[in-house]
């Protein structure tokens, strides 16, 4: 199995509240790289992973001891080369990852961004206390080295492009341990 730092390419997390623009930063950061991009909800519902739907939160529930059994075939024993998205981080064990970021958003966009996916009261109250409080983000330094952790805003298209640019910098000098 493969370590952080004797992958020959990285592999990076990009996380963050519902509506923040993780799709949209890790597909570009996928391409830009030549590296493959796992959605990982794509992923939970395509094969199955979800066990049943919580009408009060309008989200599946998770089963994830399959969705982890499944990642560790690309993510624990590949030599890196991949962009993973998904809206928590807590349980993806930490070796996998390379870089996490953390997407933020003013709460204003956020809640537009939100209410015109249709999200219902209590799922947009939700995801605006969960953006409010910076629970992903402490979430992320909780589970991951401090320093491999990093928080960008993610207002605008320029932000977006700002982030994909910083990302992809990085990914260039990244160096494996030998």
């Amino acid at each position: 199995m493969s370590l952080p730092g004797s992958r020959q390419k990285p592999n990076i997390l990009i996380t963050g509240t519902p509506g923040t623009g993780k799709t949209t930063t890790a597909s570009r950061v996928a391409t830009e790289l030549g590296f493959a991009h796992l959605n990982v909800s794509e992923i939970a519902i395509a094969n199955k992973f979800v066990d049943s739907f919580d009408d009060q939160v309008a989200s599946f529930n998770l089963d994830e001891d399959k969705l982890l059994d499944y990642l560790e075939a690309y993510l624990g024993s590949h030599d890196g080369g991949y962009v993973v998205e998904y809206h928590g981080c807590e349980l993806f064990p930490e070796r996998w990852f390379d870089l996490v970021i953390v997407l933020r958003c003013d709460n204003t966009l956020l809640y537009d961004r939100l209410k015109a996916r249709g999200y219902n009261e209590k799922k947009l109250t939700d995801n605006i206390d969960c953006e409010i409080f910076g629970i992903l983000s402490e979430e992320a330094k909780e589970s991951y080295d401090e320093q491999i952790v990093h928080e960008l805003a993610s207002n605008t298209e320029e932000d977006v492009l700002s982030n994909v640019d910083r990302i992809v910098q990085w990914a260039h000098i990244y160096k494996p341990a030998t």
